[in-house]
């Protein structure tokens, strides 16, 4: 690498997080509205652009906790867009994550420094974006749905555990299509990622169900 090589100057990396959390069967995003700049008062994803003393999931923490309070969440790699027209300042590389957590335990800063909104919106109802985080968002909700069958990563939605038709409401939602109940409930239990507690709970008003939890 030849330090002084011009085409190696005026470049930067974007940490940029898609942050879910299902509310009463909906999938929902967390969107910040800018407050600078370019793309002054439109939504964007939790992000910004890293520090040149950080590693890139230290960068993401810290914009996440700067720009939405939230200071507690497993972190997932999404992609890499690297469009080099991508931001109006200069040459901004952008790396993804996703992060899931349950929005009821989460006070979102709504005021900050460069925010001055901030607010969970349905998947299905999201406007034009800043940046090329529209982009983003699609291959972050693909990561997503890829993840929940491999991972424990909705654990952060049921701290205290879930029922089966918990659950499956939930993986209706985030896939977006209606899934079978008995085969959902033979296949989760099969892959061995959840165990069964002693305890039981009422879903919707329906009979007790047993409540289970990730291992």
């Amino acid at each position: 690498m030849e330090v002084k090589n011009p085409l190696y100057k005026n470049q930067g990396i974007h940490c940029i997080s898609a942050i879910f959390t299902v509310e009463k069967g909906i999938t929902k995003v967390l969107l910040i509205k800018r407050k600078n700049n370019p793309y002054k008062d439109m939504w964007a994803l939790v992000g910004g652009a890293l520090y040149n003393n950080e590693e890139v999931e230290q960068g993401m923490k810290r914009e996440i906790y700067e720009k939405s309070g939230i200071s507690d969440i497993n972190l997932y790699f999404s992609g890499i867009f690297s469009r080099v027209n991508r931001s109006p300042v200069m040459r901004m590389v952008a790396i993804s994550y996703i992060g899931v957590i349950d929005s009821e335990r989460v006070n979102i800063l709504k005021d900050t420094m460069k925010t001055s909104n901030a607010d969970w919106v349905p998947i299905t109802n999201i406007p034009k974006l800043a940046y090329d985080h529209n982009e983003i968002l699609i291959r972050a909700l693909e990561t997503l749905q890829e993840k929940i069958d491999n991972t424990d990563i909705l654990k952060s939605l049921f701290p205290y555990g879930f029922t089966i038709p918990e659950i499956h409401k939930t993986y209706e939602a985030i896939l977006n299509k209606i899934i079978d109940r008995r085969n959902f409930r033979k296949k989760l239990l099969s892959n061995k990622q959840i165990i069964e507690t002693n305890a039981t709970t009422k879903f919707e008003g329906n009979k007790p169900a047993i409540i289970y939890r990730f291992k």
